[in-house]
């Protein structure tokens, strides 16, 4: 069995990993922690930055310090994680990938022969519905997904 955990940095994620963690205590199974950095993020957070700040000449730098910064943060995330739960004896690995989040989730989820998908009810955001993304892959992933609230 193989269980594929969706990460984005945010308390959600967080608490799906210990989820998965105690599923793939209890089934023997391997657990990958997958993230998606979508470029696009970064040029809204600095488009977001020149206009609240009346520094739009400095626009494509602030970008890349937020792509820097988002790949840092994960990768981190990520080695706690896999520093944590391997002294737990749970067999886990990463993968980060860059593009469109629900293009990525939708092929690793159908192309990566796991059991289950696990998942956050909430995103970065933390609006009070269920995640956007859920909502995105729901019914073109075709393992069972576990939406942790």
């Amino acid at each position: 069995m193989k269980i594929l955990v969706l990460l984005d940095g945010s308390t959600w994620s967080q608490k799906c990993a210990l989820h998965a963690v105690q599923i793939a205590k209890k089934k023997d199974a391997d657990v990958v922690f997958f993230s998606v950095l979508d470029r696009n993020e970064a040029r809204a957070l600095a488009f977001n930055f020149c206009a609240q700040s009346d520094l739009c000449h400095l626009i494509k730098d602030h970008e890349e310090k937020i792509w820097r910064d988002m790949r840092k943060s994960i990768n981190s995330e990520m080695n706690e994680l896999i520093t944590h739960y391997t002294r737990q004896d749970v067999r886990c690995s990463t993968k980060i990938v860059e593009g469109s989040v629900s293009d990525e989730v939708i092929k690793e989820a159908n192309n990566g022969d796991y059991s289950l998908i696990v998942m956050g009810a909430y995103g970065k955001s933390g609006k009070s519905h269920t995640g956007a993304l859920s909502e995105q892959v729901a019914g073109l992933i075709d393992p069972p997904i576990l939406i942790v609230k």
